[in-house]
Protein backbone atom coordinates (compact mmCIF):
# COMPACT_ATOMS: atom_id res chain seq x y z
CA UNK A 1 0.00 0.00 0.00
CA UNK A 2 1.75 3.26 -1.20
CA UNK A 3 2.76 5.31 1.96
CA UNK A 4 2.10 9.02 2.75
CA UNK A 5 4.92 10.99 3.57
CA UNK A 6 3.62 14.04 5.65
CA UNK A 7 5.33 17.18 6.54
CA UNK A 8 7.57 16.83 9.41
CA UNK A 9 7.42 19.27 12.68
CA UNK A 10 11.35 19.74 12.41
CA UNK A 11 11.47 22.11 15.91
CA UNK A 12 8.67 22.12 18.59
CA UNK A 13 7.47 25.29 17.57
CA UNK A 14 6.54 24.78 14.05
CA UNK A 15 2.80 24.44 12.75
CA UNK A 16 3.91 24.98 9.32
CA UNK A 17 6.88 25.46 6.96
CA UNK A 18 8.22 25.65 3.47
CA UNK A 19 9.11 23.04 1.20
CA UNK A 20 11.99 25.01 0.07
CA UNK A 21 13.67 22.27 -2.47
CA UNK A 22 12.90 18.41 -3.24
CA UNK A 23 16.32 16.35 -3.63
CA UNK A 24 15.05 13.43 -5.40
CA UNK A 25 12.70 13.11 -8.58
CA UNK A 26 9.69 10.78 -8.85
CA UNK A 27 10.56 7.28 -9.60
CA UNK A 28 13.85 7.37 -7.53
CA UNK A 29 14.67 4.79 -5.31
CA UNK A 30 14.71 5.85 -1.42
CA UNK A 31 16.49 4.27 1.68
CA UNK A 32 15.86 4.87 5.27
CA UNK A 33 18.09 8.04 6.38
CA UNK A 34 18.38 9.92 2.69
CA UNK A 35 17.72 13.09 2.58
CA UNK A 36 14.81 13.45 0.52
CA UNK A 37 13.77 17.33 0.56
CA UNK A 38 15.15 20.24 1.91
CA UNK A 39 12.42 22.76 4.68
CA UNK A 40 12.13 26.24 5.87
CA UNK A 41 10.97 26.42 9.38
CA UNK A 42 10.46 29.40 11.20
CA UNK A 43 14.22 29.97 11.74
CA UNK A 44 16.48 27.44 9.30
CA UNK A 45 16.19 25.67 6.71
CA UNK A 46 16.93 21.91 7.57
CA UNK A 47 17.08 18.77 5.70
CA UNK A 48 14.89 16.31 6.02
CA UNK A 49 15.53 12.37 5.80
CA UNK A 50 13.57 9.39 4.50
CA UNK A 51 12.43 6.59 7.54
CA UNK A 52 10.83 4.29 5.19
CA UNK A 53 12.42 2.61 1.85
CA UNK A 54 10.48 2.17 -1.41
CA UNK A 55 10.75 4.36 -4.59
CA UNK A 56 8.95 8.27 -4.88
CA UNK A 57 5.50 7.76 -6.77
CA UNK A 58 4.07 11.22 -6.91
CA UNK A 59 5.46 14.33 -5.42
CA UNK A 60 2.03 16.42 -4.25
CA UNK A 61 3.92 19.88 -2.80
CA UNK A 62 6.09 21.28 -5.35
CA UNK A 63 9.24 22.79 -4.13
CA UNK A 64 8.59 26.33 -3.19
CA UNK A 65 5.59 25.92 -1.85
CA UNK A 66 4.99 28.38 1.82
CA UNK A 67 2.68 27.50 4.56
CA UNK A 68 2.44 23.53 4.09
CA UNK A 69 1.11 22.06 7.47
CA UNK A 70 2.41 20.32 9.64
CA UNK A 71 1.34 16.44 9.01
CA UNK A 72 0.18 17.16 5.30
CA UNK A 73 1.05 14.68 2.93
CA UNK A 74 3.91 16.21 0.57
CA UNK A 75 4.67 12.82 -1.46
CA UNK A 76 3.69 9.06 -1.84
CA UNK A 77 6.30 6.61 -1.19
CA UNK A 78 5.95 3.01 -3.40
CA UNK A 79 6.69 0.03 -1.64
CA UNK A 80 8.21 -3.40 -4.16
CA UNK A 81 5.58 -4.18 -6.61
CA UNK A 82 3.54 -0.75 -6.59
CA UNK A 83 3.33 1.17 -9.12
CA UNK A 84 2.46 4.69 -10.25
CA UNK A 85 -1.30 3.75 -10.99
CA UNK A 86 -1.45 3.23 -7.78
CA UNK A 87 -0.73 6.66 -6.39
CA UNK A 88 -4.05 7.93 -9.47
CA UNK A 89 -5.94 9.33 -5.94
CA UNK A 90 -3.39 10.07 -3.95
CA UNK A 91 -3.44 14.31 -4.46
CA UNK A 92 -7.59 14.40 -4.10
CA UNK A 93 -6.78 12.67 -0.74
CA UNK A 94 -3.95 15.00 0.15
CA UNK A 95 -6.37 17.86 -0.06
CA UNK A 96 -9.06 16.10 1.51
CA UNK A 97 -7.43 15.63 4.56
CA UNK A 98 -7.70 19.35 5.40
CA UNK A 99 -11.38 20.81 7.51
CA UNK A 100 -14.21 18.82 6.28
CA UNK A 101 -17.38 21.16 4.81
CA UNK A 102 -19.52 22.39 7.31
CA UNK A 103 -22.96 20.24 7.27
CA UNK A 104 -26.16 22.30 6.42
CA UNK A 105 -27.40 23.91 9.97
CA UNK A 106 -31.50 24.34 10.80
CA UNK A 107 -32.40 27.76 10.67
CA UNK A 108 -31.36 29.15 13.97
CA UNK A 109 -34.42 30.07 17.04
CA UNK A 110 -33.30 32.74 17.66
CA UNK A 111 -33.71 34.56 13.85
CA UNK A 112 -36.46 36.57 13.25
CA UNK A 113 -39.18 34.87 11.63
CA UNK A 114 -41.18 38.02 10.74
CA UNK A 115 -39.04 39.45 8.30
CA UNK A 116 -38.93 38.21 4.46
CA UNK A 117 -36.27 35.75 3.58
CA UNK A 118 -34.33 37.03 0.64
CA UNK A 119 -33.24 35.13 -2.42
CA UNK A 120 -30.62 32.56 -1.57
CA UNK A 121 -27.31 33.60 -3.36
CA UNK A 122 -23.71 31.80 -3.35
CA UNK A 123 -22.19 31.55 0.00
CA UNK A 124 -18.46 33.41 -0.27
CA UNK A 125 -16.34 30.45 1.71
CA UNK A 126 -17.54 27.53 3.51
CA UNK A 127 -18.14 28.83 6.84
CA UNK A 128 -19.38 27.40 10.39
CA UNK A 129 -20.67 29.72 12.37
CA UNK A 130 -17.84 32.81 12.11
CA UNK A 131 -15.48 30.25 11.09
CA UNK A 132 -14.03 30.44 7.42
CA UNK A 133 -12.26 27.40 6.06
CA UNK A 134 -8.81 28.40 3.83
CA UNK A 135 -5.79 27.61 3.52
CA UNK A 136 -2.52 28.85 5.26
CA UNK A 137 -1.16 30.80 2.49
CA UNK A 138 -4.65 32.07 1.69
CA UNK A 139 -4.35 33.27 5.19
CA UNK A 140 -1.07 34.91 5.01
CA UNK A 141 -2.04 36.78 1.83
CA UNK A 142 -5.35 38.28 3.28
CA UNK A 143 -3.90 39.34 6.10
CA UNK A 144 -0.96 41.48 4.19
CA UNK A 145 -3.31 42.49 1.84
CA UNK A 146 -5.61 43.82 4.14
CA UNK A 147 -8.36 41.40 2.70
CA UNK A 148 -11.39 40.10 5.16
CA UNK A 149 -11.73 36.14 4.63
CA UNK A 150 -15.74 36.70 5.14
CA UNK A 151 -15.72 38.60 1.89
CA UNK A 152 -13.79 36.02 -0.59
CA UNK A 153 -15.72 33.75 -2.66
CA UNK A 154 -13.84 29.98 -1.79
CA UNK A 155 -13.14 27.75 -5.29
CA UNK A 156 -11.64 24.50 -3.60
CA UNK A 157 -12.61 21.63 -2.66
CA UNK A 158 -16.17 22.11 -0.61
CA UNK A 159 -15.91 26.44 -1.27
CA UNK A 160 -12.44 26.55 0.83
CA UNK A 161 -10.54 29.57 0.02
CA UNK A 162 -7.02 29.34 -1.97
CA UNK A 163 -4.43 31.51 -2.77
CA UNK A 164 -6.10 31.90 -6.51
CA UNK A 165 -9.16 33.32 -4.52
CA UNK A 166 -6.59 36.04 -2.62
CA UNK A 167 -5.16 36.74 -5.86
CA UNK A 168 -8.16 37.86 -7.62
CA UNK A 169 -9.57 39.48 -4.68
CA UNK A 170 -8.67 43.68 -4.65
CA UNK A 171 -6.70 44.75 -1.67
CA UNK A 172 -8.23 46.19 1.35
CA UNK A 173 -11.73 44.32 0.03
CA UNK A 174 -13.72 44.16 3.34
CA UNK A 175 -16.87 41.46 4.08
CA UNK A 176 -20.24 43.97 4.13
CA UNK A 177 -21.32 44.65 7.22
CA UNK A 178 -24.04 42.40 9.41
CA UNK A 179 -27.18 45.16 10.40
CA UNK A 180 -26.87 46.03 13.79
CA UNK A 181 -29.44 44.73 16.10
CA UNK A 182 -32.60 46.24 17.15
CA UNK A 183 -32.33 49.24 19.53
CA UNK A 184 -28.67 48.55 19.23
CA UNK A 185 -25.98 51.26 17.77
CA UNK A 186 -22.99 49.14 15.68
CA UNK A 187 -20.04 49.02 17.79
CA UNK A 188 -17.57 51.81 16.97
CA UNK A 189 -13.97 50.35 15.33
CA UNK A 190 -11.41 50.32 17.92
CA UNK A 191 -8.33 50.53 15.52
CA UNK A 192 -7.07 52.32 12.85
CA UNK A 193 -6.03 51.57 9.45
CA UNK A 194 -2.94 49.19 9.05
CA UNK A 195 0.54 50.57 7.19
CA UNK A 196 -0.20 49.33 3.67
CA UNK A 197 -4.16 50.50 4.11
CA UNK A 198 -2.27 54.29 5.28
CA UNK A 199 -0.06 53.68 2.83
CA UNK A 200 -2.55 53.14 0.16
CA UNK A 201 -4.71 56.12 1.15
CA UNK A 202 -1.96 58.64 1.40
CA UNK A 203 -0.23 57.29 -2.10
CA UNK A 204 3.01 56.65 -0.54
CA UNK A 205 5.46 54.46 -1.96
CA UNK A 206 6.85 51.67 -0.49
CA UNK A 207 8.18 47.91 -1.55
CA UNK A 208 6.12 45.03 -0.01
CA UNK A 209 7.89 42.23 1.12
CA UNK A 210 6.01 39.03 2.04
CA UNK A 211 6.60 38.19 6.16
CA UNK A 212 8.94 34.95 6.50
CA UNK A 213 8.69 32.12 8.88
CA UNK A 214 11.51 34.27 11.19
CA UNK A 215 10.01 37.49 11.00
CA UNK A 216 6.52 36.44 12.17
CA UNK A 217 8.32 34.33 15.12
CA UNK A 218 10.12 37.20 16.06
CA UNK A 219 6.67 39.22 15.98
CA UNK A 220 4.85 36.80 18.01
CA UNK A 221 7.69 35.94 20.21
CA UNK A 222 8.44 39.59 21.43
CA UNK A 223 5.10 40.82 21.35
CA UNK A 224 4.08 38.51 23.92
CA UNK A 225 7.57 39.27 25.77
CA UNK A 226 6.68 42.63 26.17
CA UNK A 227 2.76 42.15 27.01
CA UNK A 228 3.33 39.04 29.72
CA UNK A 229 6.74 39.53 31.34
CA UNK A 230 6.95 42.08 33.98
CA UNK A 231 10.71 43.65 32.44
CA UNK A 232 12.78 45.73 35.09
CA UNK A 233 16.25 47.30 33.99
CA UNK A 234 19.86 47.74 35.51
CA UNK A 235 22.74 49.34 33.99
CA UNK A 236 26.45 49.30 35.10
CA UNK A 237 29.86 50.83 33.79
CA UNK A 238 32.60 48.71 33.10
CA UNK A 239 35.98 49.43 32.13
CA UNK A 240 37.67 47.37 28.75
CA UNK A 241 41.38 49.02 29.00
CA UNK A 242 42.92 45.50 31.13
CA UNK A 243 40.57 43.15 28.45
CA UNK A 244 41.70 44.75 25.25
CA UNK A 245 45.16 44.41 26.44
CA UNK A 246 44.95 41.05 27.47
CA UNK A 247 43.14 40.49 24.48
CA UNK A 248 45.87 41.86 22.16
CA UNK A 249 48.36 39.50 23.72
CA UNK A 250 46.46 36.57 23.26
CA UNK A 251 45.45 37.01 19.47
CA UNK A 252 49.03 37.70 18.74
CA UNK A 253 50.57 34.14 20.47
CA UNK A 254 47.53 31.77 19.04
CA UNK A 255 45.88 31.51 15.51
CA UNK A 256 42.44 31.67 17.09
CA UNK A 257 41.11 35.35 17.08
CA UNK A 258 38.91 36.01 20.42
CA UNK A 259 36.94 38.88 20.03
CA UNK A 260 35.90 40.56 22.50
CA UNK A 261 32.21 39.46 22.40
CA UNK A 262 34.01 35.59 23.60
CA UNK A 263 34.59 37.57 26.82
CA UNK A 264 31.64 38.77 27.48
CA UNK A 265 30.33 35.69 26.96
CA UNK A 266 33.42 33.81 29.09
CA UNK A 267 32.17 36.67 31.84
CA UNK A 268 28.72 36.32 31.48
CA UNK A 269 28.70 32.81 31.93
CA UNK A 270 31.15 32.82 34.97
CA UNK A 271 28.98 35.10 36.68
CA UNK A 272 25.85 32.86 36.43
CA UNK A 273 28.14 30.23 37.76
CA UNK A 274 28.90 32.94 40.95
CA UNK A 275 25.77 33.85 41.02
CA UNK A 276 22.97 30.97 40.24
CA UNK A 277 19.95 32.48 41.46
CA UNK A 278 20.05 34.90 37.76
CA UNK A 279 20.46 31.95 35.77
CA UNK A 280 16.45 31.35 36.34
CA UNK A 281 12.76 31.03 34.70
CA UNK A 282 9.55 31.10 36.17
CA UNK A 283 6.99 28.59 35.32
CA UNK A 284 3.52 28.15 36.94
CA UNK A 285 4.94 24.96 37.86
CA UNK A 286 7.83 26.34 40.21
CA UNK A 287 10.74 28.20 39.40
CA UNK A 288 13.53 26.35 37.05
CA UNK A 289 17.23 26.76 38.13
CA UNK A 290 19.24 25.66 35.68
CA UNK A 291 22.55 23.70 36.29
CA UNK A 292 24.58 25.27 33.54
CA UNK A 293 25.14 27.89 31.41
CA UNK A 294 23.75 27.93 28.26
CA UNK A 295 24.68 31.35 26.57
CA UNK A 296 22.13 32.41 23.80
CA UNK A 297 23.91 35.03 21.57
CA UNK A 298 22.06 37.00 19.53
CA UNK A 299 23.31 37.05 16.04
CA UNK A 300 21.90 38.89 13.22
CA UNK A 301 20.76 37.70 9.68
CA UNK A 302 19.24 38.75 6.40
CA UNK A 303 16.07 37.13 7.75
CA UNK A 304 15.81 38.43 10.90
CA UNK A 305 17.70 37.78 14.71
CA UNK A 306 18.63 34.53 15.36
CA UNK A 307 20.29 33.23 18.73
CA UNK A 308 22.54 30.56 18.73
CA UNK A 309 23.72 28.88 22.07
CA UNK A 310 27.10 28.08 23.07
CA UNK A 311 26.44 25.25 25.58
CA UNK A 312 27.96 24.58 29.35
CA UNK A 313 29.87 27.87 28.64
CA UNK A 314 30.96 28.26 32.34
CA UNK A 315 33.14 24.87 31.35
CA UNK A 316 34.82 26.48 28.04
CA UNK A 317 37.89 28.21 27.33
CA UNK A 318 38.30 31.95 25.47
CA UNK A 319 39.29 29.71 22.15
CA UNK A 320 36.90 27.30 22.18
CA UNK A 321 33.78 29.60 22.49
CA UNK A 322 35.69 31.76 20.38
CA UNK A 323 35.91 28.78 18.01
CA UNK A 324 32.27 27.73 18.40
CA UNK A 325 30.65 30.76 18.16
CA UNK A 326 32.29 31.42 14.61
CA UNK A 327 30.99 28.08 13.82
CA UNK A 328 27.18 29.14 15.06
CA UNK A 329 27.57 32.07 13.32
CA UNK A 330 28.22 31.55 9.84
CA UNK A 331 25.93 28.57 10.24
CA UNK A 332 23.12 31.09 11.59
CA UNK A 333 23.87 33.64 8.67
CA UNK A 334 23.52 30.42 6.40
CA UNK A 335 20.68 29.20 8.14
CA UNK A 336 21.83 25.99 8.42
CA UNK A 337 21.27 25.93 11.90
CA UNK A 338 19.89 22.62 14.38
CA UNK A 339 16.86 23.59 16.41
CA UNK A 340 19.03 22.38 19.32
CA UNK A 341 21.66 25.19 18.56
CA UNK A 342 19.35 28.02 18.55
CA UNK A 343 16.29 26.48 21.50
CA UNK A 344 16.49 26.21 25.40
CA UNK A 345 19.10 28.67 26.51
CA UNK A 346 19.36 29.93 29.58
CA UNK A 347 20.35 33.78 29.56
CA UNK A 348 20.60 35.53 26.50
CA UNK A 349 23.36 38.64 25.04
CA UNK A 350 22.80 41.05 22.87
CA UNK A 351 25.52 43.11 21.51
CA UNK A 352 25.32 46.59 19.73
CA UNK A 353 28.43 47.71 20.61
CA UNK A 354 29.84 47.15 16.96
CA UNK A 355 27.56 49.70 15.52
CA UNK A 356 28.62 52.72 18.08
CA UNK A 357 25.46 52.07 19.99
CA UNK A 358 26.29 53.32 24.05
CA UNK A 359 23.81 52.25 25.63
CA UNK A 360 19.79 50.15 25.07
CA UNK A 361 17.49 48.11 26.69
CA UNK A 362 16.59 44.15 25.01
CA UNK A 363 14.16 42.75 25.34
CA UNK A 364 13.81 39.01 27.33
CA UNK A 365 13.54 36.19 25.54
CA UNK A 366 11.13 33.74 27.12
CA UNK A 367 11.41 31.80 29.11
CA UNK A 368 15.01 32.78 30.10
CA UNK A 369 14.75 35.34 32.74
CA UNK A 370 17.38 38.10 31.86
CA UNK A 371 19.16 39.09 28.92
CA UNK A 372 22.18 41.54 28.88
CA UNK A 373 22.65 44.29 26.29
CA UNK A 374 25.91 45.40 25.67
CA UNK A 375 26.96 48.62 24.42
CA UNK A 376 30.09 50.42 22.97
CA UNK A 377 33.55 50.89 24.46
CA UNK A 378 34.17 54.26 24.28
CA UNK A 379 37.03 56.76 25.86
CA UNK A 380 35.53 58.49 28.94
CA UNK A 381 36.88 60.79 32.01
CA UNK A 382 36.86 59.03 34.86
CA UNK A 383 38.02 59.56 38.40
CA UNK A 384 40.84 57.64 39.85
CA UNK A 385 42.27 58.16 42.97
CA UNK A 386 41.25 61.68 43.04
CA UNK A 387 42.81 62.40 39.39
CA UNK A 388 40.61 62.47 36.11
CA UNK A 389 42.31 60.18 33.68
CA UNK A 390 40.92 58.26 30.03
CA UNK A 391 39.51 55.00 30.42
CA UNK A 392 37.28 53.17 27.79
CA UNK A 393 33.95 52.30 29.66
CA UNK A 394 31.45 50.18 28.31
CA UNK A 395 28.26 50.09 29.30
CA UNK A 396 26.07 47.11 29.92
CA UNK A 397 22.07 46.92 30.45
CA UNK A 398 20.68 43.68 32.23
CA UNK A 399 16.78 43.67 31.29
CA UNK A 400 15.31 41.07 34.10
CA UNK A 401 11.99 39.05 34.56
CA UNK A 402 10.74 40.27 37.79
CA UNK A 403 8.77 36.65 38.26
CA UNK A 404 12.27 35.12 38.32
CA UNK A 405 14.93 37.09 39.08
CA UNK A 406 14.96 40.33 41.96
CA UNK A 407 16.61 43.31 42.43
CA UNK A 408 19.36 42.47 44.63
CA UNK A 409 19.86 39.25 42.45
CA UNK A 410 20.03 40.96 39.59
CA UNK A 411 22.29 43.48 41.00
CA UNK A 412 24.47 41.07 42.42
CA UNK A 413 25.16 39.28 38.95
CA UNK A 414 26.21 42.32 37.94
CA UNK A 415 28.94 43.33 40.68
CA UNK A 416 30.32 39.76 39.44
CA UNK A 417 30.39 40.58 35.86
CA UNK A 418 31.72 43.83 36.09
CA UNK A 419 34.67 41.64 38.27
CA UNK A 420 35.34 39.63 35.86
CA UNK A 421 35.08 42.35 33.07
CA UNK A 422 37.60 44.76 34.90
CA UNK A 423 40.36 42.46 35.95
CA UNK A 424 39.98 39.74 32.43
CA UNK A 425 43.13 37.43 34.17
CA UNK A 426 40.23 36.15 36.55
CA UNK A 427 38.72 34.42 33.44
CA UNK A 428 41.18 32.65 32.72
CA UNK A 429 42.04 31.13 36.62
Amino acid sequence: MPIDILMPALSPTMTEGKLAKWLIKEGDAVKAGDIMAEIETDKATMEFEAVDEGRLGRILVPEGTEGVAVNTPIAVLLEEGESASDVKAAPKKAEEKKPEAPKAEAPRAEAPKSAAAPAAAPAPAAKSGDRVFASPLARRMAEQAGIDLKAVQGSGPHGRIVKADIEKTPAGTKAAAAPAAAGKAAAPVASGPGARQLADLLKMPYRLEPLSGMRRTIARRLTESKQTVPHFYLTIDTEIDELLSLRKRLNDKSEAKISVNDFIIRAVALALKKVPAANASFDESGMLYYEHADISVAVATPAGLITPIVKQAEQKGLTQIAGEMKDLAVRARDGKLKPEEYQGGTFSISNLGMFGIKQFEAVINPPQGCILAIGAGEQRAVVKNGQIVPATIMTCTLSVDHRAVDGAVGAEFLQAFKGFIDDPLTMLL
